[in-house]
C-alpha cells in the first residue's frame, strides 16, 4: 500500500537547505544548540523528544528519537513511559478546553 510517509525521506533531511540555504543553516544551527548537554542530559533531551514526536504523531521523528534514545542507552520501559507522559499530557490537554465548552452550555442555558 502507498502512504505519503516515506522512511527513506528521512535521509534527506539534511537537504532541506537546497531551497533556502541561510533559513536551513540558522535552523540546524539552532537544533544542535538545543541538543546540546546542559541543565538536561541529551539521554534526557531525546527522552522528551520520543515523546513529543508522539504526541506531533510524525513518523520520521519517531524513527530517528527511537533509534536515538536506544542509542543513548534508554530501555524500551523508558521510552515507552515517555510515550504515555505525552499521551496525558496531550489528553489532559484537550479535556481541560470542555470547561469552555461547560462555560458556553451554562452561558446558553441560562
Amino acid at each position: 500500500m502507498k502512504t505519503y510517509y516515506n522512511s527513506e525521506d528521512l535521509k534527506q533531511f539534511g537537504s532541506i537547505g537546497e531551497l533556502q540555504k541561510s533559513m536551513a543553516d540558522k535552523f540546524f544551527a539552532y537544533y544542535a544548540e538545543v541538543f546540546k548537554e546542559g541543565a538536561l542530559t541529551a539521554r534526557e533531551k531525546s527522552l522528551i523528544a520520543l515523546g513529543v514526536a508522539h504526541a506531533l504523531q510524525c513518523p520520521y521523528c519517531i524513527d530517528a528519537y527511537t533509534t536515538d534514545t536506544l542509542e543513548k542507552g534508554c530501555d524500551e520501559e523508558q521510552m515507552m513511559e515517555a510515550v504515555h507522559v505525552a499521551a496525558a499530557i496531550r489528553g489532559g490537554a484537550s479535556l481541560v478546553h470542555s470547561t469552555q465548552m461547560m462555560n458556553k452550555i451554562k452561558e446558553i442555558s441560562m
